[in-house]
């Protein structure tokens, strides 16, 4: 038994993580676990339709326990595999991960709601977490989330500098049209609705100030504003840009592996194409990518790209 488990575990994990890219099995399961959360989101948008949801309650509550189920084995299994993962080897690393979080609050929800009277419309609302599981599957919201994660630092310091602003802005608004708005500015907590309305540049215009004070210093956090709205898109920019770099690097450094000995057999061909999928990069950009290495290879090895001729070696005139 104990020379089993192992085995047990590595054909798990095999399944589950699929680190054979182009294996039909696991990759269909993927598309299984895909289409279950697309429906749970589905089931959740229909379930706050009340003559929908009181028509079909009992399919939608079928449902919903038979994905809890094979979401909660989802989490189990991966959790039992992770030390197969060389990346990882240790499930509490595991558990602490983004992904692995993603994975708890999907089924985090309906535990809760059958452990404590919850609010069945809050219940739904959060079952929407689920949708943070396609960030697995998909490379792109994998990017996003890695972007996330590794600007964690410059997002906390752009959320201090804000809630800085916040305080300040409100405390201003309050000291400038407490007196001619006592309902709108009565205090700087009240205030601090105008605050963000105005530092997000969102402006309902509910709350507006109407003194000369009050104007003046509310143009000038207008524009403030604007500036602390880019911040964040500025560092996600930045972010994704960074990571797009590091995958086109990632095949950039495949092609060259695979082209050290002039020609890409049909194994590193497939290996290649994996990365790519892994990778989320277009068939066009690896195209791209592949023949900038191949040229630079061969420009190397003294050939011609074009002919696949030697070049010529012209010697230095003394």
């Amino acid at each position: 038994m104990n020379e089993a488990s192992p085995t047990l575990r590595a054909w798990v994990y095999w399944w589950l993580e699929r680190p054979d890219r182009n294996a039909d099995g696991p990759r269909l399961l993927e598309i299984a676990l895909i289409a279950l959360i697309s429906l749970n989101v589905g089931a959740v948008i229909l379930e706050t339709v009340g003559p929908v949801y009181a028509r079909w309650q009992f399919a939608f509550d079928l449902f919903e326990r038979v994905s809890l189920l094979v979401f909660t084995a989802e989490y189990l299994a991966r959790l039992w595999v992770a030390p197969e993962n060389p990346e990882v080897q240790s499930r509490r690393k595991w558990a602490s991960s983004p992904l692995a979080i993603v994975d708890l609050l999907a089924i985090l929800p309906a535990v809760l709601g059958m452990l404590f009277p919850l609010d069945l419309r809050i219940l739904r609302t959060l079952r929407m977490l689920r949708l943070l599981k396609l960030t697995r599957y998909s490379p792109a919201l994998g990017m996003l989330l890695a972007v996330f994660e590794e600007e964690a630092g410059a997002f906390l310091a752009g959320f201090f500098i804000l809630v800085l602003m916040l305080i300040f802005a409100s405390s201003g608004a309050w000291l400038a049209e407490h007196e001619a708005q006592p309902e709108a500015f009565g205090s700087i907590p009240a205030a601090m609705w105008w605050a963000v309305a105005t530092l997000t540049t969102v402006g309902y215009g509910d709350v507006t100030p109407v003194t000369v004070a009050g104007k003046i210093f509310g143009a000038i956090i207008t524009i403030v504003g604007i500036g602390m709205a880019a911040l964040p898109a500025g560092i996600i920019a930045s972010g994704l840009n960074d990571q797009l770099h590091r995958r086109r690097a990632s095949l950039e450094a495949q092609f060259r592996l695979a082209l050290e000995d002039g020609a890409i057999c049909a194994k590193e061909q497939a290996a290649i194409e994996a990365l790519r999928k892994e990778l989320g990069l277009s068939r066009r950009a690896a195209t791209h990518i592949h023949e900038q290495v191949r040229t630079e290879t061969l420009a190397r090895q003294g050939v011609c790209p074009a002919c696949g001729r030697s070049l010529p070696v012209f010697e230095s005139m003394e």
